[in-house]
């Protein structure tokens, strides 16, 4: 691979690290809003959406993680 292929990996990777950052920042906010949820709404249908988003939110950071690894390994070959 050349360095001009390189560079592009790196990029991505840097996108994809903004990507992961922003939605860790609404899974915190979204966990902490779940926490924070007052005992006679706990299992509402209310607080099964939120926990489900943040499932799903879960999954796309560690599907995220996951690119960026399989980026990194093609980049270094």
């Amino acid at each position: 691979m050349n360095n001009r292929r390189r560079e592009l990996l790196n990029e991505g990777i840097n996108l994809l690290d903004q990507v992961s950052d922003i939605i860790s920042e609404a899974l915190e906010q979204e966990t902490d809003a779940l926490e924070n949820m007052p005992e006679n709404l706990q299992m509402s249908d209310r607080y099964e959406s939120m926990e489900s988003a943040i499932d799903h939110l879960e999954d796309v950071v560690y599907h995220l993680d996951e690119a960026k690894e399989g980026i990194e390994s093609a980049r270094d070959v």
